[in-house]
């Protein structure tokens, strides 16, 4: 599975190259990498290590924006990549979200309060993975109304509606499930990027609460759901003499309570329910 997955980074370096040279006002784009060693996955009791490569894009242009990552996830003999294997999964895990901006399209100031401007996040999630109970193939369609508030850097905050289907295929048994919808339901997510005073430094990050999908492909329940993933960024460029914000290192925590919707009260146990500090670094281009 990894060399597709690195034939898909191949690929998209370019077009996203392409893209930032186009019609966009202002982008960004960047490779990096992380690392952890206390990752949870539902129904493994046990902490995984995961190295996870991303490549990440951010553009705006006339009438809103863009935001594309895609994560490829790799993780240790804890986290299996099939049934019987002794080495670990691998993953990838795309996000998309485009916000367009109605104070732009309408050409007024929409300004109130704490809130700069507002208007509508469309986007999906996409993802597969090769492990060996679940092998997940989420497909994931987003909709929403989002606010821009008025502060240094940004922070955005949106009510989303998740229209989430997957179609698993369970490796033990060589059972696949035909892909099946979940109960449409509602998000508070945030995302953030703002400057820590005049240090070289930023806090950047997003959360979501999702609330719980109804019942699930094997007619459980799914519970409510909380993940947070914030991180401290120092520009590091400076040390090998680059532009700023070229070069970044950073500490990350993530927290993630009933992942994927499992109760980790329930059989997923606490798998389901994630503390993970990590290391990241950055190259942006």
């Amino acid at each position: 599975m990894l060399r597709p997955l690195k034939r898909l980074f191949v690929l998209a370096i370019p077009a996203l190259a392409t893209a930032s040279a186009g019609a966009a006002d202002w982008s960004d784009t960047s490779i990096g990498v992380r690392h952890g060693t206390t990752f949870r996955e539902p129904y493994e009791p046990g902490n995984i290590v995961k190295t996870i490569v991303d490549l990440q894009h951010a553009s705006g242009y006339k009438y809103g924006s863009n935001f594309f990552n895609v994560d490829l996830l790799m993780s240790d003999g804890n986290d299996p990549g099939g049934a019987g294997a002794t080495s670990g999964a691998q993953e990838a895990y795309v996000v998309y979200r485009h916000f367009l901006d109605a104070g732009k399209v309408l050409g007024r100031d929409l300004a109130a309060g704490p809130v700069r401007t507002w208007g509508l996040t469309a986007g999906f999630d996409w993802n597969t993975k090769n492990d060996a109970g679940y092998n997940s193939k989420k497909r994931m369609l987003v909709l929403g109304p989002t606010a821009k508030f008025d502060v240094p850097g940004y922070l955005d905050v949106g009510i989303q509606e998740f229209w989430e289907s997957n179609a698993p295929y369970n490796t033990y048994t060589n059972t696949p499930t035909p892909r099946y919808h979940y109960r449409a339901h509602p998000a508070l997510a945030m995302a953030w990027g703002l400057p820590i005073g005049s240090l070289p430094l930023a806090f950047e990050g997003y959360g979501e609460f999702i609330t719980g999908k109804g019942t699930d492909e094997f007619g459980g329940t799914t519970a409510p759901e909380t993940h947070f993933d914030g991180e401290v960024m120092w520009d590091a460029g400076t040390l090998v003499g680059a532009q700023p914000r070229t070069w970044r290192l950073g500490v990350e925590y993530e927290f993630w309570k009933n992942k994927f919707g499992n109760n980790w009260r329930g059989p997923a146990g606490s798998g389901a329910f994630a503390h993970t500090p990590m290391v990241r670094a950055e190259y942006h281009f």
